[in-house]
């Protein structure tokens, strides 16, 4: 059995046209947000194993407040690269080639294809779009990594910013 938490990054500022869509900040409400949602799932005992994360900045900046609100060491924040406006089958491809040691896992991306990856995974998805600081807990009924595959997963836990009483 292994567990996938999904998270699309916080909400981000547009206040800078100087800087790249990579470079994009979190903007106040999205640091106001993150350590709400990772505080909601700390409180229903989520301890990942490892958080991965997009290289951008905004999901970086995501990764590190569920980091400190679950209490864990920021480099246990990995980032891939290819996490970056990944597609539900690249993402897929990412979560597959997962170490094996690694039962629980939480992952910081970007929409459209964190919400497709979810929906892909488990067809329980209580939504057609995540919105920002979002988190769909799910459980893959697979002895590793490699073994997952669309359709399969069930969803435990499903938390947003805006609505209290999200599944789990």
């Amino acid at each position: 059995m292994r567990i996938l938490t999904l998270v699309r990054h916080a909400k981000s500022s547009r206040d800078y046209p100087e800087l790249s869509d990579f470079e994009r900040p979190l903007n106040p409400r999205g640091r106001k947000e993150a350590p709400v949602i990772a505080a909601r799932l700390r409180k229903a005992d989520v301890k990942p194993d490892l958080l991965l994360s997009s290289p951008a900045t905004r999901a970086i900046a995501t990764a590190r407040l569920f980091a400190e609100e679950l209490n864990m060491h920021l480099d246990e924040i990995v980032l891939n690269p290819h996490i970056y406006e990944a597609s539900a089958w690249t993402l897929l491809h990412i979560v597959r080639s997962l170490s094996p040691e690694y039962d629980d896992v939480m992952l910081f991306g970007h929409n459209p294809g964190i919400s497709n990856f979810a929906r892909d995974l488990a067809k329980d998805c209580p939504f057609d779009e995540m919105p920002t600081c979002a988190a769909v807990r799910i459980e893959l009924p697979a002895r590793g990594w490699s073994l997952i595959h669309p359709g399969s997963g069930k969803v435990l836990r499903y938390k947003r910013p805006k609505q209290e009483k999200d599944k789990g």
